[in-house]
């Protein structure tokens, strides 16, 4: 059986609803609290076997304490195999504050521990990680030489490789040569082309840059709302669901998902916006990042 890689954030995800974002100075009564699993590689790797997409292995750094082991048991309950993760320091925490209506505050505490090096990376590839693997999702918040110290190794076994986020400049060219699939917002896209992301025109011309190099697909959150999947040939503009928001947080996330799981089943670039935008819509209707696909399910 073929399997998908994430290489990620791991984290502890702290969710707290308040009626109202509080002023400055101010304090506001705790709604309710749940902690979860979470950090943008987790819930990528939720996401991802909620969808179907088959076995689904996690690249990323745990903390040496009582909260990384629940981390890890809570992902391994999710059906993912965890047997990458290394394990050192203090375990990453996320705190979602989110207001009625949807609007919110992200507090992270990263340790610098907690992120993927490329030692980390080169051992776990001597191991064999990459020898059951079709798809890698390299996860940009991540070092960038980590990323393309995966990526490389991704290329050489012909894996899919998908890109999420943005990039420092003088990795841009390294990785436009080696991915097939570039995931961003306006903010991040302007790293990987030569000007900003302001509008649909702008976020066009920027897919259509990128597309000349190695990438097959390009899916870029519009500024307004809504988002461009674009591949050669064409492009759809997909407007964001008519949803209540109740937290945006990991709508990005199950967009990726959303389109790793549609492209391994063979569905058209479209196709795969479509089932990402979904994906996406479902996950921001709830509060915290981590996503219930199961209703919408491939295969």
């Amino acid at each position: 059986m073929t399997a998908v890689l994430v290489a990620g954030a791991i984290a502890r995800d702290l969710v707290l609803h308040v009626a109202d974002l509080p002023d400055d100075g101010g304090s506001a009564d705790v709604l309710s609290r749940t902690e979860v699993l979470g950090g943008k590689g987790a819930n990528q790797a939720v996401g991802l076997r909620q969808l179907g997409a088959g076995r689904v292995v996690l690249l990323g750094v745990t903390g040496a304490d009582r909260v990384g082991e629940e981390m890890l048991a809570a992902a391994a309950r999710d059906g993912i195999d965890v047997g990458p993760v290394a394990r050192r320091g203090t375990t990453a925490l996320l705190v979602d504050v989110v207001a009625d209506g949807g609007s919110r505050r992200l507090l992270e505490d990263v340790p610098e521990e907690s992120l993927l090096t490329t030692d980390d990376v080169r051992h776990q590839v001597t191991q064999g990680l990459l020898d059951d693997v079709d798809a890698i999702c390299l996860q940009l918040q991540q070092p960038a030489e980590s990323m393309v110290e995966l990526g490389l190794a991704g290329h050489a076994r012909d894996a899919l490789l998908v890109a999420d986020g943005a990039t420092p400049e003088r990795y841009r060219d390294d990785l436009l040569d080696l991915v097939d699939v570039v995931r961003a917002d306006a903010r991040e896209a302007s790293s990987w082309t030569d000007g900003e992301v302001d509008g649909l025109d702008s976020a066009r011309a920027a897919a259509r840059q990128m597309l000349a190099w190695r990438p097959r697909l390009v899916a870029l959150a519009l500024p307004d709302g809504g988002d461009l999947v674009a591949w050669e040939g064409g492009d759809e503009v997909l407007p964001w669901p008519d949803v209540d928001v109740v937290d945006p947080t990991g709508g990005g996330d199950a967009f990726v998902a959303g389109l790793v799981t549609a492209l391994r089943a063979g569905q058209s670039p479209r196709q795969a916006g479509r089932l990402a935008s979904r994906a996406a819509a479902s996950t921001v209707q709830r509060l915290g990042g981590r996503p219930d696909l199961e209703a919408i399910r491939v295969g």
